[in-house]
């Protein structure tokens, strides 16, 4: 199983970035998938979800700020995030959902 996230960098308050995992190794279109983020010294918090027919979810925090998506033809998840905060700012992975973490993550920092 291979996640490779991409996307971060450095963005103003307000600002916005797409970050993509391109998969391989498992059958993506049988899997739900996750985005999950991570600050130095803490744990890991879910961000969002998306099952394998589209549904997604989302923790409290980023609720209408970002939006999950996948492209099955592409074994690709993307988050869209929109609207950033400082408190946005961690290395996001991406996962099968259930599954520990795979990929080396890629790095979002919000700060003016």
């Amino acid at each position: 199983v291979r996640m490779l996230e991409s996307g971060g960098g450095l963005v103003q308050p307000g600002g916005s970035l797409r970050l993509s995992c391109e998969t391989s190794g498992f059958e993506f279109t049988s899997a739900a998938m996750r985005w999950s983020r991570q600050v130095p010294g803490k744990g890991l918090e879910w961000v969002a979800d998306i099952q394998t027919y589209g549904a997604t979810d989302y923790a409290d925090s980023v609720k209408g700020r970002f939006t999950i998506s996948r492209d099955n033809a592409k074994d690709t998840v993307y988050l869209q995030m929109n609207n950033l905060k400082p408190e946005d700012t961690a290395v996001y992975y991406c996962s099968i959902k259930g599954w520990g973490i795979q990929g080396q993550g890629t790095q979002v920092t919000v700060s003016s």
